[in-house]
């Protein structure tokens, strides 16, 4: 339980609050590569951490990230003309390159654009992806390479999709152990709907003891799960501050998945869904985009509609009450799409004071203490966890663990590979 004013401070993400100035020292997604492909294409409207901002790509290839209105009257950038190494707004020609200089201004027989400037944010491209860092310039960490990011394009996917709540709530929901094989299992061996498996031992082990070791970039926790006279089932993930899960797929592939919660604005979150092989062999398409069930462009997510989610709240996700009898726990089809609308669910901003937590609660307890400590740490002047690379080579794991052996030591070499897989040719 929180009282109302933490859950203000964990919740509120726009400029100048404490959590946002948290935020804003790490590198954020802010979009997807495919969204501005080619030099002078049209600019993109990305709001991010409660900012309107634009995104395109100039000439030469360069990424800009500014403030979405011009400086002159406020008109928005987005009806401008990408040309020519910049951003000229439609209305008075005042134009911008990607750092927001204004470079000219075609009303104007005597310039000043040396005297504007657009808020404007640095940029990384880096596993289709496109980061902004929005904290101070002397803070920049180091570029987020997450192992996906080395891998080659055929080894990994990555969806993205709008859900409508906080960023936290979102996050929570994802870091919780405990309710995957509850929310998503199937009901029965007689179907074909997504889902855990019946027979599997996420849906078979018992409820789950929790433990969580924090790291120098957030925490590993694990979900242990007796499982008859096998041993215990555990699944291991890894948190890394401040926004992103790293889980295990449920196949003995080298696969791992993950998730990153980015706040759009304090009531709307963008939930990046991603995943990628370390082995030597490329995605096949069932691991592929379709990876996730509820995060399929054109089917679940409805990309040119800001990428919302086709299953929504003004449609009840379109439940199912008969799957829900005899198949699913939910009725609603698509694991992802189960995950919003239970998260949709509690409203825009969840009212912390209220919840009654339990011991399958302690990943969530300690997501809040750390991101509670690392405001307080950002307030005093110091560097909050994870912002050095430390999370560049982890990964998650699972397994059947025999009641004789020490599962975290079976677990460890897997978690902390000794050969990242850009290596691997």
């Amino acid at each position: 339980m929180l009282s109302r004013e933490q859950n203000d401070l964990l919740t509120g993400i726009g400029p100048g609050t404490p959590m946002g100035d948290t935020l804003r020292r790490y590198w954020i997604p802010a979009l997807l590569s495919f969204e501005i492909p080619e030099p002078d294409c049209p600019p993109v409207r990305v709001k991010l951490m409660g900012e309107e901002l634009l995104a395109f790509r100039d000439t030469n290839g360069r990424i800009g990230l500014i403030a979405e209105f011009c400086a002159h009257r406020l008109a928005s950038l987005w009806f401008g003309r990408n040309e020519e190494c910049g951003l000229r707004c439609v209305y008075h020609g005042w134009k911008y390159d990607v750092d927001g200089n204004c470079v000219d201004q075609m009303n104007e027989p005597n310039q000043f654009a040396d005297k504007v400037k657009l808020t404007a944010y640095p940029t990384v491209e880096m596993g289709d992806m496109i980061w902004a860092y929005m904290g101070p310039v002397e803070k920049m960490p180091a570029p987020p390479k997450f192992e996906w990011t080395q891998v080659p394009e055929s080894h990994r996917y990555m969806t993205k999709v709008v859900e409508e709540c906080n960023w936290l709530q979102a996050l929570e929901g994802g870091i919780d152990t405990s309710h995957a094989p509850i929310l998503h299992r199937r009901t029965t061996t007689e179907t074909n709907e997504p889902g855990i498996p019946f027979d599997s031992p996420f849906v078979q082990g018992a409820a789950p003891a929790l433990e969580v070791d924090v790291t120098d970039y957030g925490y590993r926790y694990y979900g242990i799960r007796p499982l008859g006279d096998e041993g215990n089932y555990v699944r291991a993930y890894h948190f890394v501050m401040p926004f992103t899960q790293i889980r295990p797929t449920g196949s003995q592939k080298p696969l791992v998945d993950g998730h990153f919660w980015i706040p759009i604005d304090d009531h709307n979150v963008m939930v990046y869904n991603w995943g990628y092989s370390w082995g030597e062999d490329p995605l096949l398409p069932e691991e592929g985009i379709s990876r996730g069930s509820g995060n399929n462009f054109g089917t679940d997510i409805d990309v040119e509609n800001g990428f919302r989610s086709v299953k929504n709240r003004s449609n009840d996700y379109m439940i199912d009450r008969q799957i829900q009898k005899n198949e699913t726990f939910t009725g609603i089809t698509g694991v992802n799409i189960q995950d919003r609308a239970i998260q949709e669910s509690m409203g825009r901003i969840v009212d912390r004071s209220k919840e009654f937590l339990g011991p399958s609660d302690m990943a969530i307890v300690a997501t809040r203490k750390m991101l509670e400590e690392a405001m307080n740490t950002v307030m005093d002047g110091g560097d909050p966890p994870g912002v050095a690379p430390t999370y560049y080579n982890i990964r998650s794991a699972e397994d059947v663990i025999p009641f004789d052996l020490d599962w975290r030591e079976a677990l460890m070499g897997r978690m902390y590979p000794e050969t990242p897989a850009a290596t691997i040719k």
